[in-house]
């Protein structure tokens, strides 16, 4: 799969506009483990299906938020699909000292959601949280796909950082199957949504 070198203008999530349609927000603006979420809505048929695992040059954006003044990152390429279908394209970028002492796993996941290991392990620390609208090409996927949003949230694992971007799929709206993955509003901020 191609990819584009073009980076998402990432924004806080009140800085965004124009603002993404409401179940949008809903789903950008989510708390807690996306994969728990999915899993939900696909109980029979979510899968993590890995599309790269490769060490690249970090982006300037990339070099500011992770703290580093150079160097290489690992980047890690996944739909999280139901049925086979991708519903989301998830990219993780890992310094190299992220993935020393307890980060080692993080390298070997394969097929496994990275959701799954941040949010049993007791020493994860979710940050920043930012939204953007991308060309589907800008990533590499089909052009076809359109716009689409993601947000950027930058987590700490026993101190030491890393990226993860969730971009929702069209194939998650299709249908109406998923509108919002929780019933309450979200707060004024939009930063960060909370719920039962």
């Amino acid at each position: 799969m191609p990819r584009s070198e073009s980076a998402p203008r990432w924004r806080p999530a009140r800085a965004v506009w124009p603002r993404p349609p409401a179940a949008v927000r809903a789903w950008l603006g989510r708390g807690g483990s996306l994969t728990r979420i999915l899993r939900r809505r696909c109980p029979e048929g979510f899968s993590v299906a890995l599309l790269g695992l490769d060490w690249r040059a970090a982006r300037a954006d990339e070099r500011r938020h992770l703290g580093l003044r150079g160097g290489r990152v690992l980047e890690r390429r996944v739909f999280l699909r139901c049925d086979g279908e991708p519903w989301v394209f998830a990219r993780t970028v890992i310094p190299p000292q992220t993935l020393a002492g307890p980060g080692r796993r993080l390298h070997r996941l394969g097929g496994r959601s990275l959701g799954e290991v941040l949010f049993s392990h007791p020493f994860v620390v979710r940050g920043a949280v930012e939204w953007a609208p991308v060309p589907a090409a800008c990533l590499g996927l089909p052009p076809a796909w359109g716009e689409i949003w993601g947000r950027r949230i930058h987590y700490l694992l026993h101190g030491r950082p890393l990226l993860v971007s969730e971009f929702f799929l069209p194939a998650l709206w299709a249908g109406g199957r998923a509108d919002e993955p929780c019933p309450c509003p979200s707060p004024a901020s939009e930063s960060v949504t909370t719920c039962a």
